[in-house]
């Protein structure tokens, strides 16, 4: 404010410097002639009114009454205001905060709320951390409210959860405190299919797997149809987990004649650790390391994961890349040529480690609280080593899954 009234107060000191000049040209013995009241005031009226014309707009603060059912009767509730979905999604950056003492059910008031559309989300501070506990892919594991008595068994959508706040009055809405992940976890049923271009010589047939899509999700295990997750530590930003996954079988020799004679690549299960880091833009980074515990090919693979999820009304897209490194012999198992193998037309090849990049986009569409559709597609570029193979054809692989799943 000082500095927007500054030119006001030049203008101010001139006129009194004018009329002072007045005053001392005066001639002496002589008194200087009365200045009127208007003319003595002026410069102060001027400034007040002007103090008032610049002075900031002070908003008037909308409160907001929480009818809260469900709620404990000891700790810590934490309310968040959320004005945008981007960030509702991964319940991060919420627009204001609160933190209230939990007096069981019944009407928490708070106060200056922004308005326009807010979702509003209550959770119950059950270890003082100061923060939403969450299980290894993101999910609350302590008692939460959301506005509009939402309860989503996954990501939460703002076009579900959001509401009109208005500038100027006092609203009341009613929230029913859950767990999301339930007493005993969330079991889900339904159907997936997993399928793998071909990038082998002459072969058109594509790898394509459908399963029983059973998928659970507590707060240390996570189950989604052939992926396994078991967190180990951690709650906040950074976790670890032991993980599990089936890996497809790449080829059948029947596919291709220059697959002949090579035998089947079957399917084996894979076993490691994964860390998952979230950064405070949204973003995700997870490193996995697996390594074949059936032993039928031996060794094992690593993957480098980016992702962000992006909301739009009750579907999240997830963009990621990837980068992919196959040890020796799994890099044999799908893309070399025994020299026990070889022929005339098909000559023996053995590869190194290899490496591969990957782009891709996951979908997750939330058809209700209950109803669910999951869909991730990516395009892999194949190594060097992999491309000069005797056996491939096509450095590009497409690989993708899809499942549909009622979640309880």
């Amino acid at each position: 404010m000082k500095t927007l009234l500054h030119p006001v107060a030049v203008i101010i000191d001139k006129w009194r410097a004018k009329f002072a000049t007045r005053g001392s040209s005066t001639s002496a013995g002589k008194k200087p002639e009365a200045e009127s009241g208007t003319r003595k005031h002026a410069p102060a009226v001027l400034l007040a009114a002007c103090a008032v014309l610049l002075a900031p707009t002070v908003a008037v603060a909308a409160n907001l009454e929480l009818r809260l059912d469900n709620g404990p009767d000891a700790g810590v509730l934490v309310f968040q205001v959320y004005d945008a979905a981007d960030t509702f999604g991964d319940l991060r950056d919420p627009a204001q905060e609160f933190s209230l003492p939990a007096a069981g059910d019944g009407t928490y008031r708070l106060s200056n709320i922004r308005d326009g559309e807010i979702a509003v989300l209550v959770y119950h501070d059950e270890n003082g951390n100061g923060r939403i506990d969450k299980n290894f892919i993101g999910i609350p594991r302590e008692p939460l409210a959301i506005s509009n008595n939402y309860q989503p068994k996954g990501p939460p959508s703002f076009a579900r959860a959001s509401f009109t706040m208005p500038s100027d009055e006092s609203l009341q809405i009613g929230m029913e405190m859950y767990r999301a992940l339930g007493e005993r976890g969330r079991f889900g049923v339904g159907v997936g299919v997993i399928g793998r271009s071909s990038p082998y010589l002459d072969s058109s047939k594509n790898v394509t797997q459908a399963f029983p899509a059973i998928t659970y999700v507590g707060e240390r295990l996570q189950w989604f149809g052939p992926a396994l997750r078991y967190g180990l530590v951690g709650s906040g930003k950074l976790r670890l987990a032991a993980a599990a996954e089936y890996r497809v079988g790449v080829y059948e020799e029947a596919d291709s004649d220059v697959l002949s004679g090579l035998g089947d690549r079957d399917g084996t299960l894979l076993g490691g650790l994964g860390f998952q880091y979230e950064f405070s833009d949204g973003f995700e980074l997870e490193l996995l390391y697996q390594h074949d515990v059936l032993d039928r090919i031996g060794g094992g693979m690593a993957n480098v994961r980016l992702t962000r999820g992006i909301p739009w009304g009750n579907t999240v897209f997830v963009p990621q890349i990837a980068y992919n490194w196959l040890s020796t012999e799994m890099s044999n198992h799908d893309f070399g040529v025994p020299l026990g193998a070889a022929t005339s037309g098909r000559p023996s090849y053995r590869l190194g480690s290899t490496t591969s990049v990957e782009a891709g986009l996951g979908i997750f569409v939330e058809l209700s609280e209950e109803w669910r559709i999951i869909v991730n597609v990516a395009g892999e570029r194949l190594d060097d080593q992999v491309a000069a193979s005797p056996i491939v054809d096509d450095d590009v692989v497409i690989k993708g899954l899809a499942i549909v799943t009622y979640v309880f």
